[in-house]
């Protein structure tokens, strides 16, 4: 089936936000007197930021509360002011898409609040998209296909003729479960690894995104 539609995940794709909110998590566990590592949160990568920082306060002993999120957003919007910017090829991948008059999502399973000041600080005005989701609009994360179908629902189309580009295994499992292509990026995870999750194609990055793209609208 023709592809007319494009959904982006945000985290590794669009702009890598993980090193920051894992700075921010890790400065409020801090708070709390633990001192979490980066690599703690590596498993969650892609989940939510929920799961993200309430498997990282289990390992630890801590019972997750709404407070510990609430606080890393606070410290995030801070610590991205000047530091976060567009992975490579975004804007001109994003260009060509809409040249070629495909319909554009954002489906992040981050809140609304860091989806919009990504976007804000990496240049990217959310008007560009036909539709922008993110994870409280759901009430399954990935690896369940909800994301990625309310987001073909919101930009019109069939899910069949969207594709996914994602980092993550577990996002790419949510492509393929709504029914979507799924376009990987090497930005966090090896080649193997994205196509044993699902991808049919992979990139180091946008800018390669670009190169290929003709050959996918085939």
């Amino acid at each position: 089936m023709k592809l007319s539609g494009i959904i982006f995940d945000m985290d590794g794709v669009l702009c890598d936000s993980e090193p920051f909110i894992c700075e921010a998590a890790c400065r409020m566990f801090q708070e709390q007197g633990v001192q979490a590592k980066p690599e703690d949160f590596r498993p969650f990568v892609g989940t939510g930021e929920d799961r993200f920082i309430g498997g990282v306060a289990e390992k630890y002993g801590l019972q997750y509360s709404a407070a510990y999120k609430d606080r890393t957003y606070e410290i995030y919007r801070e610590i991205i002011r000047g530091r976060l910017q567009p992975m490579n090829g975004v804007h001109a991948f994003l260009d060509v898409c809409r040249a070629r008059g495909l319909r554009m999502a954002v489906a992040s399973s981050a809140d609304e609040v860091k989806v919009l000041a990504n976007l804000e600080q990496i240049g990217v005005p959310t008007a560009l998209f036909d539709a922008v989701v993110n994870g409280l609009m759901v009430a399954n994360k990935k690896p369940a296909p909800d994301i990625f179908l309310l987001a073909a629902e919101r930009i019109g189309l069939p899910a069949a003729t969207c594709m996914v580009v994602e980092d993550a295994p577990s996002g790419l499992r949510a492509a393929t479960a709504a029914g979507c292509a799924a376009l990987g990026v090497r930005s966090s995870f090896d080649e193997a690894t994205l196509r044993a999750a699902g991808a049919s194609w992979t990139v180091q990055d946008l800018a390669e995104a670009c190169e290929i793209l003709p050959r996918i609208l085939e």
